[in-house]
Order: structure tokens, then C-alpha cells, then sequence
């Protein structure tokens, strides 16, 4: 693992790696799951190459991050992930920064510019084809059987099964994620071992659990969030500018239609990746690149 400093917030002692220069403007990078912060190493280098502050943090449950007490629930809820970004921030004394996410990243980068949008000069998405922010408890799945299987691990860590899974062999169900996520990806076992230390996290398995089991209204949230969450299930408006950057090839968050297109209220745009599946930092580094250059551009 390299090295890493940390950031103390409400209820972390949140692990981030900083590159580029000191000064420069500050761009937080999120990784989703199962993932960590490796998956922007190619970004995070070429942007610190082009004198930006670059902060890539590990997300609760990830890494090096921990929970400050015992006592706090370890709790993966969307409000609890962009309410720790907009925390790190605050920690890091930044009044005006870039995001870029994918995934649970993503999601927590784009509450974070819904909650908070002056702080955020622009927002890249990912890996992401629609407006992340979700309504909690929602119906079940209509018959469309290409995404009912897309979304099948979010059913399957709602089963007692699927979390005896993840704690048992953990790296095996998230290399199969990887595969079949991005299938024209073909990455190596040096880069999947450099990650997935970063799941031996002791509170790694509760809190993937909880964040899929809080979507689908199975467990509570974390009472200190219960505000946040009746602000995100409205649907809040993005206001920042925003790129989205789906994958031509993944296989789940799919291609089709953007849907809530309309909740992005800043200037957008949306680029198609070709040859990418859902890893989209990882797999086509520099088109995440020349897209967070482009909004930097901008402020």
C-alpha cells in the first residue's frame, strides 16, 4: 500500500494519497466498488503532471480509512458517502475543487455538488450513464431482464447468502465483478492484488452490506443522516457543470437513455467510451483526464 496521510472528519479518520502540486487547483478523485484508490493512478499521475492538487481518498470501509468509535454504525448509505466528502473538504480547507467519480464515487461526488454546489467547480461522472442520486426503499424491478441481471450482486447482498460470501471469499465474487463489469478489460493479477487488500478492511463487509441493503429498504440508515436523506430522495438538482462518461461495454450501469438527464441543471455533456466497461478510469484513463482538464479550464 503506499503511503498515505489522513483527514479527521465527524467520524473517520479518513486515508487519502495526495500528488501534484501543493498549490495547484485541488481535484478529489472517489473510487467506487469494489474498488479503491489505485483505480486512479493513470488520472491521478497525468493530472499531477499537469500541476493540479490532486486528493484520492479511501472511502469509508476501505484501505486505511477507519471509524473514529466503535459505537458509530457502519453505515454505507449514499448520505453518509457525500456527506464524508463534503467533510474532507472542509478537513482540507478547500473552498473551490473539481470532483470526479465512478460508482459509489460517483454517487457521493455528485450529492456532494447537489448538497453543496458552490463548492464544486465540475463534476465528472464515470462509469455512469444516468443521475446517480436514489430514492430509497424503491419498487421491484420491472420485467426488463437485462437489467434485473445486471443488478443481480445488489440482490444478492440483500441475502444472508451474499454476505456470507463476501466475508468468506471476498476476492474471488469482486474479481468475478471485475470481469464481468468491464468484459473487454483485460487486466492482470499484479493490478487486482495492488486493490484488494484494500477490502480486508474490518468494517468493509458491513458497510457494502448496509449500502445495498439501505437502497433496497431493508436495514435503517445512520440516524445522524435521516435530514440528508429526505433531501436526496426529493431528487435535488445538480447545478455544477457536469460530464458523463458511461461505458460503451458495461455491463451494469448500462447504456440507453440518461435517465433524470433533467436533474443536471449546469452545463453538460455526455461521452459515450468506447472500448470501456464500468472501470472507465482505469481502462481509459485519458479521456477522464481531458475531461476534468476541460472543466478545470472552465473556473
Amino acid at each position: 500500500m503506499s503511503s498515505f496521510k489522513v483527514a479527521r472528519t465527524s467520524v473517520l479518520e479518513m486515508a487519502y494519497e495526495e500528488r501534484g502540486k501543493s498549490g495547484g487547483f485541488p481535484c478529489i478523485l472517489l473510487h467506487g466498488f469494489p474498488d479503491d484508490v489505485r483505480a486512479w493512478d493513470a488520472v491521478a499521475d497525468e493530472l499531477a503532471r499537469l500541476d493540479l492538487r490532486i486528493i484520492v481518498p479511501y472511502l469509508r470501509g476501505y484501505g486505511p480509512t477507519r471509524f473514529l468509535s466503535d459505537e458509530t454504525p457502519r453505515s454505507g448509505q449514499q448520505a453518509a458517502l457525500g456527506n464524508d466528502v463534503l467533510e474532507l473538504a472542509d478537513s482540507l480547507g478547500l473552498k473551490k475543487l473539481v470532483l470526479a467519480g465512478y460508482d459509489w464515487g460517483g454517487r457521493a461526488a455528485a450529492i456532494a455538488s447537489a448538497l453543496k454546489p458552490e463548492l464544486v467547480a465540475g463534476l465528472v461522472l464515470a462509469g455512469t450513464n444516468s443521475y446517480p442520486i436514489y430514492k430509497n426503499a424503491p419498487p421491484p424491478p420491472p420485467a426488463d431482464f437485462v437489467r434485473t441481471h445486471a443488478y443481480w450482486y445488489q440482490w444478492f447482498f440483500n441475502l444472508e447468502w451474499g454476505q456470507r460470501a463476501l466475508e468468506s471469499d471476498r476476492r474471488s465474487l469482486c474479481h468475478y465483478l471485475w470481469k464481468t463489469w468491464s468484459p473487454t478489460w483485460k487486466f492482470d493479477s499484479h493490478l487486482f492484488d495492488a486493490t484488494a487488500p484494500s477490502w480486508d478492511n474490518p468494517d468493509f463487509v458491513e458497510v457494502v452490506i448496509h449500502s445495498y441493503r439501505h437502497r433496497h429498504g431493508n436495514m435503517p440508515g445512520d440516524p445522524r443522516y435521516e435530514a440528508t436523506e429526505k433531501k436526496l430522495i426529493t431528487g435535488p438538482a445538480i447545478p455544477v457543470p457536469t460530464i458523463l462518461l458511461p461505458g460503451a461495454e458495461d455491463r451494469v450501469d448500462l447504456l440507453g437513455e440518461p435517465l433524470g438527464r433533467e436533474k443536471f441543471t449546469g452545463r453538460f455533456s455526455r461521452e459515450v467510451v468506447e472500448d470501456a466497461g464500468h472501470f472507465v478510469p482505469r481502462e481509459r484513463p485519458k479521456v477522464v483526464v481531458d475531461a476534468i482538464m476541460d472543466l478545470v479550464a472552465k473556473v
